[in-house]
């Protein structure tokens, strides 16, 4: 592992750098009943019915207020703050994913029959963002696999393309002539990865519906990659047999590529991914930095995905 270099520039600040130049508890209900608390305007934070899993890590959980305060979400603004102070018009509901491609059974589902569907679990992961900080999130949602299984896949799919809702209206940062991204946030998986028992669709955080910030209704979340690969208040869902691209690696392919696995011995061209903070701690001297983990702690599941292949290449 090389030795750790402290970032050139603030770590709760880094962001790409074509990017960085243009910037300027709980209700009472079922599942159902909580969600439609979401409707009408503001998200409301709604209790869930969830089960526990296995798949958890036993380490403190990051604070609720920095959870849903701290992000990155650009079709809400560029800074951290943005998506909980700028999300408040976005309406979560009603919502339905569309998932088609190489299936055998292409639908457009609602979300709140999914929910009802499949067992909402409780999961503690580490996330861990390429801007070298770092959260324990107890995500509440279902394996992604159960979606996927439900419309059978050919066996010539090789991938899944995500897509993210565009309404400029209710997503401010998707207004104006200069747009830090391209819309809408596109992002992929190969299949394997897609029906691994870690992938999840959460619909929910700290036993709560998930915060318009926090992408709800619906995000993917993948423990072992960077967070960017978690895409938000997704719409689409697609199989295929060919690679997708992703919003970053478009925006710039050679800071960012497909597999984005979370590597301490690969650095960003910018700063080292040697280590990490962890958002929500505090010391004498601020918080204090952790090392990254190979796959983010998640190695002994995952590393086997990748055997044989050259993750400085395949980044």
């Amino acid at each position: 592992m090389p030795a750790y270099r402290p970032p050139k520039i603030a770590s709760s600040e880094i962001t790409p750098q074509q990017v960085y130049l243009r910037r300027r508890e709980f209700l009472g209900a079922t599942t159902l009943g909580a969600m439609a608390l979401y409707g009408a305007g503001k998200a409301s934070a709604a209790a869930l019915s969830v089960i526990d899993s296995k798949y958890t890590v036993d380490e403190k959980a990051t604070p609720l207020k920095d959870v849903t305060t701290y992000n990155n979400f650009y079709e809400f603004g560029l800074d951290k703050g943005d998506p909980s102070a700028l999300s408040g018009d976005f309406k979560p509901l009603p919502w339905t994913i569309k998932v088609d491609g190489m299936v055998n059974k292409p639908g457009t589902f609602d979300i709140e029959a999914l929910m009802k569907e499949f067992p909402i679990e409780n999961r503690t992961y580490r996330m861990r963002c390429v801007e070298a900080w770092s959260m324990v999130i107890p995500w509440d949602g279902f394996p992604l696999a159960s979606l996927l299984n439900k419309v059978e896949p050919l066996g010539s799919a090789k991938y899944v393309a995500f897509e993210t809702v565009v309404r400029p209206d209710e997503m401010p940062g998707q207004k104006g002539i200069f747009q830090s991204l391209d819309w809408p946030y596109v992002e992929g998986l190969r299949l394997d990865e897609a029906r691994h028992p870690l992938t999840l669709l959460a619909v929910g955080l700290y036993g709560q519906t998930l915060p318009n910030q926090n992408g709800a209704p619906i995000r993917l979340v993948v423990p072992w990659k960077y967070g960017f690969k978690g895409i938000k208040s997704i719409v689409r869902i697609t199989l295929t047999d060919k690679e997708p691209k992703n919003t970053w690696q478009v925006t710039n392919s050679q800071e960012y590529g497909f597999y984005a696995n979370v590597n301490p011995e690969v650095d960003h061209p910018r700063w080292s991914q040697a280590s990490e903070r962890r958002i929500g701690e505090s010391g004498f001297f601020g918080a204090r930095r952790h090392p990254t983990l190979p796959f983010n702690g998640y190695a002994d599941e995952v590393a086997s995905l990748y055997s044989g292949m050259d993750l400085r290449k395949n980044f």
